[in-house]
């Protein structure tokens, strides 16, 4: 293997100086557009954005550059958390969600509940005055108490997308006529909308709207009850997890084929279903490693809500054993339908989903549903990318995109949990070494 000296002597092609350079000398290279490792290469980051890689002894560091010595290691794009809910700009709780996400390999997240504020955060983070990453974000929620009849539903679509958001927030409780005149006027004022799939709606016409994503799985499950069913005896519960025994997993190929020919995205938020109905234990799930960088408050409350969940009259273990095998089937299922359908969220800060390490934990359970570690990590980086229309932009590792990036001491592509083994991130072209991130976690600790 050859040393950094080692590669210096053999510089076989001259590189003038770049201003504000990084150099990744000797790394493996992880592109993710493929899923070939690029080994012994050197990367030059210049001014935020991936300036050249090549072979380690063809390719000459400048000499103002940072050397990051990337010998045994591998050089990935920066991960998407698709379902974020970024506190307000108000809340003292700001700083710890945003610097958790980048400690952590989170270099985007999309904001599933805005408000004004953030419009204001979305640049603060471009330009560099808040730490954080980068930030695409909803308007505030449309849902059964925010919107009262198919006009002003329209009219909220019309002041949102002159405000600038990216996108629009569906929540629960909107009838049918709301929500056809959300969709009607979003496709008008170019303005996509994402999110839960009201009841009164359902996957079908979701799917025949075009949202731009479904998130959490939500109606499928409900959609795997076959016709001669009558669902309306069982109490759904926490996104149908109660259906678990009605449902039938012969349903699923043909909502895997709806779904892919409508093009819509799915973020399963797998973590945070499975956080909830699982049969672990509420005080066992407070003793995980990253509960020690939230508030005590918050994890006591995570640890009564899921013990309200599970401890409900009504609440059967069997169908969300059930319902939780399914929803992996499905996971599948989506994944191979239709290249991107498929793209990386947790829902946090949600019960048990700390932000940035519940990333790490959705990779996992997507790789047990049935992807292999290539195909999860593409949820989250040029599935991602693309899903933005910005596959170009950042989301792989290659020359001219931008410099958001994660180094691990262990190759992904092997075992999906190698992604916790952080080495450093680079955020926008800016290095932040494994100490440093250990520095910032230790100052978010309670």
């Amino acid at each position: 293997m050859k040393t950094i000296a080692t590669t210096a002597a053999l510089v076989l092609v001259s590189l003038s100086a770049l201003a504000e350079s990084t150099a990744f000398v000797n790394v493996n290279v992880l592109p993710m557009s493929t899923e070939e490792v690029l080994r012994g290469r050197t990367v030059i980051v210049t001014n935020g954005r991936i300036h050249s890689i090549g072979p380690v002894d063809q390719t000459a560091v400048p000499d103002d550059a940072q050397v990051v010595d990337g010998t045994d290691r591998f050089l990935m794009p920066g991960l998407s958390e698709m379902h974020a809910h970024v506190p307000p700009t108000s809340s003292e709780e700001l700083n710890r969600v945003l610097s958790l996400f980048v400690v952590n390999g989170v270099t985007t997240v999309r904001g599933m509940l805005g408000e004004p504020g953030h419009l204001t955060l979305r640049e603060k983070i471009r330009n560099g005055r808040v730490f954080g990453p980068r930030l695409i974000t909803s308007g505030p929620s449309f849902n059964g108490r925010s919107v009262n009849g198919p006009r002003e539903a329209a009219e909220m679509v019309r002041q949102q997308a002159a405000a600038g958001y990216d996108f629009l927030k569906i929540h629960p409780g909107l009838s049918r006529e709301e929500f056809d005149a959300i969709a009607v006027t979003a496709e008008e004022m170019g303005i996509p909308f994402a999110g839960h799939v009201p009841e009164d709606v359902g996957v079908e016409a979701a799917l025949a709207a075009g949202m731009a994503t479904i998130d959490h799985l939500d109606g499928y499950m409900q959609l795997l009850v076959p016709p001669d069913v009558d669902p309306s005896g069982v109490p759904g519960g926490f996104f149908g997890v109660l259906l678990g025994l009605v449902a039938v997993e012969e349903n699923i190929p043909a909502a895997a084929r709806a779904t892919a020919r409508a093009g819509v995205r799915n973020v399963p938020t797998e973590s945070l279903f499975e956080h909830v109905t699982s049969s672990i234990p509420p005080e066992k799930m407070a003793e995980w490693p990253e509960m020690q960088y939230m508030p005590p408050m918050t994890v006591r409350q995570w640890r009564q809500s899921k013990a309200e969940v599970i401890g409900d009259p009504a609440f059967d273990p069997d169908a969300a054993a059930r319902a939780i095998q399914l929803r992996r089937k499905l996971i599948k299922a989506l994944n191979d339908a239709g290249d991107g359908l498929l793209l990386l969220g947790s829902d946090s800060p949600q019960i048990f989903n700390v932000p940035g390490f519940a990333i790490h934990r959705e990779l996992q359970y997507l790789v047990e549903a049935g992807l292999t570690p290539y195909e999860a990590l593409r949820t989250g980086t040029v599935n991602s990318a693309g899903f933005f229309g910005q596959s170009r932009t950042f989301g792989a590792v290659e020359a001219g995109l931008e410099a958001d990036l994660i180094l691990l001491d262990d190759n992904p592509l092997e075992r999906i949990d190698a992604t916790r083994r952080i080495h450093g991130v680079m955020l926008r072209g800016k290095w932040l070494s494994r100490p440093d991130l250990d520095a910032r976690l230790e100052a978010l600790r309670p």
